[in-house]
Formats: structure tokens, sequence, C-alpha cells
């Protein structure tokens, strides 16, 4: 990878977490903070499938009962694994943001409490201990660069690298079919496609970022780029065939950032918070008919 990238390359492998991505941390960052009383009637989130994994985890280590709403077409690894942590799923919508309007309907109905996957203070600042454990283990990083969807770990990874190390470089990747936050930040004028609804990065897929979660982006972020379809599913074939190891689309998009060379020249010593690894397999045939060769260093 360093010798494709022509620099230092540092993967964070969040997809080797408990629950296969970063958003344990958040999820048990915030369940942890609950009173008893704001437990008493469950805990409900809307997920795309790792922060259901996450909150499905937390509410068993509490004994809470937890309900997830998750997009129809939610790959099965993470449908089965949120039910083996114990929760109820629900399949409600085409995307997360119409599984996110159906919990949220659901919780005012039942009055449990809604545990969201990026809006929130608690989430981010537990998603935010990867960029710290990254600064810890390799001080020399100038660059960081985090998958983005609703912004969770993008606003995590900012409040924790510009509070004490603000000299490093921290860009946000998006798929460009799923580029909100992009557009956000960069105007509607940018030569950015429309929201596509359709990603293989389906753990970035959110038509709307978080209001929070933006306001930290725009005030600390250096760039948000975006990378296509064919590059995500490039990164995940590299990984899998020269670093033997699985991550999903959204962890790849941050990889294919590196591998495609849309990073600053300047970058020598680069972290990369591969955010996780709950791939449908079934999907390996679609990215091999997807991808593209992996470019060279220039």
């Amino acid at each position: 990878m360093n010798e494709i990238s022509g620099r230092k390359v540092f993967l964070k492998m969040e997809n080797l977490q408990k629950t296969g991505s970063f958003k344990i941390r958040g999820a048990m960052n915030k369940v942890s903070q609950l009173t008893e009383a704001e437990c008493s009637k469950g805990l409900i989130a809307a997920s795309a499938g790792n922060h259901a994994q996450g909150v499905a985890y937390a509410g068993k280590a509490r004994n809470v009962p937890v309900t997830i709403f998750m997009p129809i077409g939610t790959p099965v690894a993470k449908v089965d694994a949120t039910k083996g942590y114990g929760a109820t799923v629900k399949l409600v919508g085409q995307n997360f943001d119409e599984a996110y309007v159906a919990a949220r309907e659901e919780q005012l109905r039942t009055g449990a409490t809604f545990i969201h996957p990026f809006d929130d203070l608690a989430v981010i600042e537990g998603q935010a201990t990867v960029a710290m454990e990254m600064l810890q283990q390799r001080p020399e990083l100038d660059t960081i660069v985090v998958p983005a969807g609703g912004g969770g770990l993008l606003a995590g990874t900012l409040l924790a690298v510009k509070s004490s190390r603000p000299d490093i470089r921290v860009i946000g990747v998006q798929s460009i079919n799923s580029a909100a936050i992009a557009v956000a930040y960069k105007g509607k004028n940018a030569a950015l496609l429309p929201y596509q609804g359709k990603t293989i990065a389906e753990g970035i897929n959110v038509k709307v970022p978080g209001k929070l979660t933006m306001n930290i982006i725009h005030s600390l972020v250096d760039d948000i780029i975006t990378v296509t379809e064919q590059e995500i599913a490039s990164a995940i074939l590299f990984m899998l065939e020269r670093e033997k190891t699985l991550i999903e689309g959204a962890g790849a998009a941050a990889v294919a950032a590196v591998l495609s060379h849309h990073i600053p020249s300047s970058a020598g010593n680069v972290g990369v918070i591969v955010s996780g690894g709950n791939f449908d397999i079934g999907k390996l045939t679609e990215c091999q008919q997807m991808s593209i060769q992996v470019p060279m260093a220039k």
C-alpha cells in the first residue's frame, strides 16, 4: 500500500473491533451514561447495520431490551449479528433515512430511549476514542482520512485531533453517490452528483447528516472528498487480496481515497480509519464487476 500510494500508510483496523466496527464505541459511551429511568422502557435506534450491533451489544450489557429499525436492503450479516446480540430487528424503508423516520415514530409511541447513530455528543465522544488511540500509537501522523456518512466518526476525530494536534490534516471521505456532507461543505455549486440513494458503502449512505456533526465539521475539517463506486469496490478487493482482510464499503471509501491518489501530495504519514468489516460476501461478485485497476504511485 505504501508503494502504490507513494506515502506511509497506517490503517486503524476497526473492522477487527468487537461487533465489527467503531460504532460500539459511541453506543457503549452513550448507553453507559443512561439512568435506570431512561432504560426502563427499552432502547430504540435506526441504523444501516453497524450502529445497530453496537446498541444491541450495549443494551445486552445493561440487560435492557433493544429494538432496531434497519433498511430493507441491509446486508444479512448485519441483521443476523444484531439479532445475535439480543435485539429485535424491524426492516423498514429503502435507506437509513426512511428507517430513521419509522424508528422515531415507534419511539414516540412506546416512550423508549432513542440512541442516535451520530447526532449525539456522547456518541461523538465515544467515536473520538478512535483518533485518540491513533495519535497515541502513531504520533508522526500528519493526515487522517475518515469515512463519513452522518458525520459522527468524522466529528469525533476532529474534536480529538484538533484539540491536541491542530497541525494534523483531517479529511472526510464520502461516496460520490451519497455525498450529503460534501455538498453541505462545498456548496451545491460544486461538481458533485445529487444524492443517488444507492452505494456499495451502505454504512455511509445517509441523505441528511446531523446538525451537531455538521457544525463541528464546518468548523474544523480540512477537506471533504468523494470517491467513486468503482474505487470503493477496488479498495475492498485490494484489501482482501493484498492485505488479507475483509472490509466493508464504508471503510473501503477511506482506503480508496488513498489508493486512488485523492489526498494531497504533501501528506506523508497517513492514518486511515478502516471503519468496519461487516461486509455481505454475496456482494463480492458485484465488487469484481465494478472494480478498476488500482493505480500505482504518481
